[in-house]
């Protein structure tokens, strides 16, 4: 705990002039592109990555990644400093800044509304609320002290009180939170800047809560940014919200570039541009020709393009003679697929359904799906951990290969057989036995969609599609309702965690769509969570990845590099692991736009 208490105190300075005051420009406006629609703006109701993007540009982050800094490290952002930790790991002290004010609203009848520490309780609380079913409860859920007992009369009367004193959530002052846990907490710091850690007004979520407690289409957040206009399906558009009065203030970069960049912004108003417009643009191909018509600042390009943008690892001369600029890295992130643990034909724990979900890992052709559907940029997932954290397991051989062979070996030893000689494998009861396999309508998904039909055709299975949008099916998966899906997950922090959660029997219905209920693997994430970061930590989390592989609970995937296109008149950018944009931080040079 000392070193953590060191390290989240270990803020260096640097000598900097001082430059006078620049307020934003609302001349100016960041163009990007997404692949699928956000799904809503209550920090406590999303947690998908599109919605995840928008969100912590509307509510603020209590802390964010100090941008230019590497190894990355958190900063203080609407709170002072990072959190001030006993030695013991169990009581933590948040300082918000003063004078920070959420975006005007109605609900604040003409008056500024300034951002208090009861509004951190309250939105904390919000996470906890059986009602609305965060997905975002495994930050929080068990770990404060005096609060598992109001959840509890929660359940049982269906109504969350928001006004019962707790003796582990409570403001001391007007600016000041404290957090006192049940145990320490190691990874807590790192999952407190996500924006569902940010504040809300409590009257504002009064005003506009729909049945489940959610306010999914009327956010009032301490960002930088609030929502000008939300076209379903088509664009999002933010502009920056007036009572936002951070300054630019980062005072540390890894590269000479990235100290220019520093001191040239030094002092200046927040966000430096006034307006971000995303457009939602599902298929690759438009999204790279809406980039390269200049239309788009950057783009995360779809890795089915990546051959018509990036040869031998340089930028092809269409874009690096216009002086486009290339970034590459791993992602945090796991591309997997899933068994729902709770369908009738594909879930259980018997050996004739492990066998039955072996064989359907087995027959996928992996490395096929790095080729074609990834292009090469993407590795085969050995473990649920990526590279890219901390816990994942070195050289580890990959159990997960294909072998037909085997897999057909496998549903022959437990009785799944061709029994009414129509050429596909029957249940071993004799009932019919169909793989229903959920996807978007996306060219991705379609190529994924035939891999897999060719997988179970070569082990006798059929398999059909149910095929919809992203929110829908994002909904039915929470409630336990698609038998076999395809998702990303992607980490904003440096631990491995966050991954292993995803199996945890509490996330049920929030992260854990797999929906696996097993002591085993509870007991193994709870005693992890009583350790420090280490090695005996890390142990715990190779021993959960090797119940999730003999179960069979998911194909593992790939994990996944990110390549991103930059035009010339987009500044101040720098790829963070962690966190996809920062707009608040980035720049237009529009005197290098080209004129529309």
């Amino acid at each position: 705990m000392k070193r953590l208490l060191l390290t989240c105190a270990a803020i260096v300075s640097l000598a900097l002039p001082v430059l006078p005051v620049q307020a934003t420009d609302m001349n100016k406006t960041i163009r990007v592109a997404f692949q699928v629609d956000v799904t809503g703006f209550d920090p406590q109701a999303t947690n998908d990555l599109y919605s995840a993007h928008v969100n912590n540009a509307l509510f603020g982050n209590l802390f964010e990644f100090d941008y230019y800094v590497r190894p990355v490290r958190l900063r203080g952002m609407l709170a002072e400093s990072l959190p001030e930790i006993s030695s013991d790991g169990l009581v933590w002290k948040i300082r918000l800044h003063k004078g920070l004010y959420f975006a005007d609203d109605p609900v604040f009848k003409g008056k500024k509304r300034e951002v208090i520490a009861q509004d951190l309780v309250y939105s904390w609380k919000r996470m906890l609320d059986p009602k609305i079913i965060s997905p975002n409860l495994w930050h929080i859920d068990g770990k404060v002290v005096g609060m598992d007992e109001v959840v509890a009369d929660a359940k049982k009367t269906g109504k969350f009180d928001y006004d019962r004193p707790v003796a582990g959530l409570k403001a001391l002052d007007r600016y000041t939170v404290q957090l006192t846990l049940k145990q320490p907490d190691y990874t807590l710091t790192e999952l407190m800047q996500q924006y569902n850690w940010s504040p809300v007004a409590r009257e504002a979520i009064e005003a506009y809560r729909d049945a489940g407690g959610r306010t999914m289409n009327n956010p009032v957040g301490a960002g930088p940014y609030v929502i000008k206009q939300w076209v379903k399906g088509n664009k999002v558009i933010l502009t920056k919200n007036p009572n936002y009065s951070q300054k630019y203030s980062l005072t540390e970069g890894e590269t000479a570039e990235d100290k220019a960049v520093i001191a040239r912004n030094q002092g200046k108003d927040l966000p430096l541009v006034g307006n971000v417009e995303i457009s939602i643009i599902e298929e690759a191909n438009p999204r790279l020709l809406t980039f390269k018509s200049g239309a788009l600042d950057y783009e995360f390009v779809g890795q089915d393009l990546i051959g018509n943008v990036v040869q031998g690892g340089k930028l092809l001369p269409e874009y690096s003679e216009k002086n486009i600029r290339h970034q590459r890295a791993m992602d945090p992130a796991l591309a997997y697929d899933y068994f729902n643990l709770e369908d009738p034909m594909v879930g259980g724990l018997t050996p004739d359904r492990i066998a039955l979900r072996r064989a359907i890992i087995l027959s996928f052709p992996t490395d096929d799906y790095v080729r074609v559907v990834f292009r090469n940029q993407a590795e085969p997932a050995n473990q649920v951990i990526p590279p890219t954290q901390t816990g994942h397991v070195a050289n580890k051989p990959n159990l997960n290969k294909q072998d037909v062979q085997m897999a057909n070996a496998l549903l022959d030893k437990f009785g799944y057989k061709d029994v009414d000689g129509d050429g596909f494998r029957e249940m071993p009861d004799g009932k019919p036995l169909t793989i229903t396999r959920s996807s978007t309508p996306r060219a991705i998904d379609r190529e994924t969609d035939e891999l897999w039909k060719k997988a179970l055709d070569s082990i006798k299975i059929k398999i059909q599609y149910n095929n919809q949008k992203w929110p829908d099916l994002l909904k039915q998966g929470r409630a336990g309702q698609l038998q076999f899906w395809g998702l990303g997950w992607i980490s904003q922090a440096t631990d491995g965690n966050s991954f292993v959660q995803l199996l945890y029997s509490k996330n049920i219905g929030q992260s854990n769509f797999a929906r696996l209920n097993m002591k085993q693997y509870d007991e193994l994430y709870e005693q992890a969570q009583k350790l420090p970061l280490g090695p005996k930590r890390w142990a715990l989390y190779k021993a959960m990845n090797e119940i999730a592989t003999v179960y069979s609970i998911w194909h593992p995937g790939v994990f996944r590099y990110q390549n991103v296109l930059m035009q010339p008149w987009l500044s101040n950018y720098k790829r963070n692991p962690f966190r996809q944009h920062f707009w608040h931080l980035m720049d237009i040079d529009e005197t290098k736009r080209p004129k529309s």
